[in-house]
């Protein structure tokens, strides 16, 4: 059967792997946790509390009202790991015992000016020094280039990137250099510590400004080895090709690829933008197109692996799956070092767990940054799980499960 086709049901699953073992998904939350997780998810799950939940949100903080309680105990602790890197060291030690390693995601978004940049430069910083220290269980840094310089710059260097005609400004070449060297000093940094690190994606419209800096940093610090990732969002129509064009940028340059493969996180947003302004499209036409898309790239990894390690970000059962088949079938170790799997805090817990129970290689991204500074990022979590069909409905499908193993369990004591 061709690997392609070997999509694998989660009735024919190994028996060291389950993801309906919620014993194993949720063995870290005490009862009150988890009942804190239930009631969390049970709001998320209605849309139109989510849109009102938002909105009453954002008022109270204009407006100075004390809720920062609240949100510290329900959406904060759902979804990060505090509000410095200090704060995540009981995740980080909570999710290492359960052999399951920590991404510390500085997620302060949205600034606009230099001293912002150079703030998100040193906290990123913070954690590849924190991961180096921390290797078995913090494997992966990572950051986003719009926390190092304006979403306005990195769009016009995209487009003259594509379209000579299109200068920059002097002070905008200004700024591009500084970004640059923020990309370097971070991308060294990494390199000097043995860390590897992930450049996440964003929007398709400053991505090829993205593109051009991973690859200038892969040249000069995956040559002996993987350390620089870039990022394919696999739910763009581009997002196999260029992962096949970075290949043999690799091979004909002679640095190895570091790719983190996702399906993507903006559909709404790109499809907005693209209608508005009268352009084509960039995103896949329906989801079982992101799914093909996705496990094509899987495969390419994997029959390619010689050059390119990889980290599957999924939250999808199936795409899991097939990756663990794809591993079995080339012969590939469980705990191989060039092949990861991973997903947000919060989230998912039944595919992190089981796998990292069975012997895989699994991180969690764990968001940090004070309360009021990520607030976006909790509401992005809280749109994509109401967003995202059948994602909050299985996560509190899930807990209820759980919810009800443990009061059968306490009955036979």
């Amino acid at each position: 059967m061709n690997v392609r086709q070997s999509i694998v049901s989660e009735k024919k699953i190994h028996n060291d792997i389950s993801f309906e073992d919620t014993h194993v998904a949720f063995s870290y939350k005490s009862d009150t946790d988890l009942w804190k997780s239930y009631l969390l998810f049970a709001s998320i799950n209605r849309n139109w509390l989510v849109n009102s939940g938002t909105k009453l949100i954002r008022f109270a903080l204009k407006t100075g009202l004390p809720i920062d309680p609240l949100l510290k105990t329900t959406l904060f602790k759902q979804f990060c790991g505090g509000e410095n890197v200090e704060d995540c060291e009981k995740t980080v030690q909570m999710l290492f015992r359960y052999h399951v390693g920590t991404i510390l995601d500085y997620s302060v978004e949205g600034e606009k000016t230099e001293e912002a940049f150079d703030e998100t430069e040193k906290e990123t910083m913070e954690t590849i020094h924190k991961a180096a220290s921390h290797h078995d269980s913090i494997p992966f840094s990572v950051f986003k280039t719009t926390g190092l310089a304006s979403l306005e710059l990195l769009e016009k260097v995209s487009l003259s990137l594509n379209n000579p005609t299109i200068l920059l400004s002097a002070e905008e070449q200004v700024m591009f250099a500084k970004l640059v060297q923020r990309v370097d000093n971070i991308c060294k940094t990494a390199y000097q510590q043995n860390v590897k690190i992930f450049i996440d994606a964003e929007e398709t419209w400053i991505q090829d400004a993205i593109d051009e800096l991973a690859y200038q940093m892969m040249a000069k610090y995956n040559r002996e080895k993987v350390i620089v990732y870039n990022t394919y969002q696999l739910y763009t129509l581009a997002g196999l090709g260029k992962l096949k064009i970075a290949k043999e940028m690799g091979l004909e340059k002679g640095f190895r690829i570091g790719a983190k493969i996702v399906r993507g996180a903006y559909m709404e947003k790109e499809r907005a933008r693209a209608k508005d302004l009268g352009y084509a499209d960039p995103i896949q036409p329906n989801k079982s197109s992101t799914d093909k898309a996705f496990n094509d790239a899987l495969v390419f990894c994997i029959e390619n692996k010689a050059m390119i390690d990889f980290c599957a970000g999924t939250h999808n059962e199936q795409s899991s799956l097939f990756l663990v088949k794809l591993m079995e079938q080339h012969h590939i170790a469980k705990n191989d070092p060039g092949v990861w799997f991973a997903q947000l805090f919060g989230m998912s817990d039944h595919i992190s767990f089981n796998l990292a129970k069975a012997g895989y290689n699994v991180a969690k991204y764990v968001p940090y940054g004070p309360l009021k500074s990520v607030m976006p990022y909790l509401f992005r979590r809280a749109a994509e799980n109401t967003s995202v069909a059948g994602q909050s409905s299985r996560e509190l499908g899930l807990i209820t499960k759980e919810v009800a193993r443990r009061k059968r369990a306490k009955g036979k004591l």
